[in-house]
């Protein structure tokens, strides 16, 4: 499969990329499916930390679906809490958020869902 943008791998699998921002991260799949995508703002005071990278995993997790969060041109996988974390996504900040396969909507409405209501930390 080729890759839509330029990437770099390192050995932590995160991946710095020089793709435009607003477009999706993954090409399209063999089906002709593209990924789906989403910018979520990050509304909660700590960000994105340790106890909502974990959260956000658990909900990754549930769904058949390759989901990528990128900020400020850095991928990570959504299953990946120490990448997540590796982001620095702080309140204020935004997370572009790709999802592909048979449940990516499902993913990407539990993880909108996950992100507005401030990873379940404050009122």
């Amino acid at each position: 499969m080729s890759q839509a943008a330029s990437s770099t791998d390192n050995d932590d699998g995160l991946r710095a990329t020089s793709r435009p921002r607003g477009r999706p991260l993954t090409p399209p799949d063999e089906a002709g499916a593209s990924s789906l995508f989403r910018t979520l703002p990050i509304v909660n005071r700590r960000g994105l930390h340790a106890r909502a990278s974990a959260k956000f995993v658990q909900v990754a997790e549930k769904f058949d679906a390759e989901i990528t969060v990128t900020r400020d041109g850095m991928s990570v996988g959504g299953q990946s809490i120490m990448g997540l974390m590796m982001l620095a996504a702080g309140i204020g900040t935004t997370i572009d958020v790709a999802a592909s396969g048979p449940q990516a909507a499902d993913a990407l409405d539990a993880i909108e869902r996950l992100v507005a209501d401030r990873f379940g930390e404050e009122a």
